[in-house]
């Protein structure tokens, strides 16, 4: 890989973390009464979940390629961020918002999201190496 590619893939993942990132506070935080119910059992806690997998795996690979951090450091940290992030964000529905609230379950998928995240990363580290 060229350095130029490189550079321009460092720049792209931090972007797109921060956009990410921005882009999910966004969605907590605004009211989401008139979609329509997808018809899955527990959807919205699938929802948290997946976002705080992406979320984790985003910024383990920002955290790699943009600030040169060891895999155990980034995986770590992104890991912490990933669940302080969602639990900031479960508080600011319960006391910044008059159509969201507070859910412990939701953080909790939020965590299990990150960690499991971080799970995978880790074995799939101990396969590959």
């Amino acid at each position: 890989m060229t350095i130029k590619r490189l550079l321009v893939l460092k720049n792209l993942i931090f972007f797109a973390s921060i956009l990410y990132t921005l882009a999910l506070l966004t969605v907590c935080l605004i009211s989401l009464r008139n979609l329509p119910d997808v018809g899955v059992s527990h959807g919205d806690k699938i929802f948290h979940f997946l976002a705080y997998c992406v979320f984790t795996l985003l910024w383990v690979y920002t955290f790699i390629l943009k600030f040169n951090w060891a895999k155990k450091k980034a995986i770590l940290v992104a890991v912490i961020v990933a669940v302080l992030y969602g639990i900031l964000i479960e508080v600011l529905q319960g006391t910044v918002t008059t159509v969201r609230s507070f859910d412990y379950y939701d953080a909790l998928a939020n965590s299990l999201g990150a960690l499991i995240t971080a799970l995978v990363l880790k074995v799939k580290n101990r396969i590959t190496y």
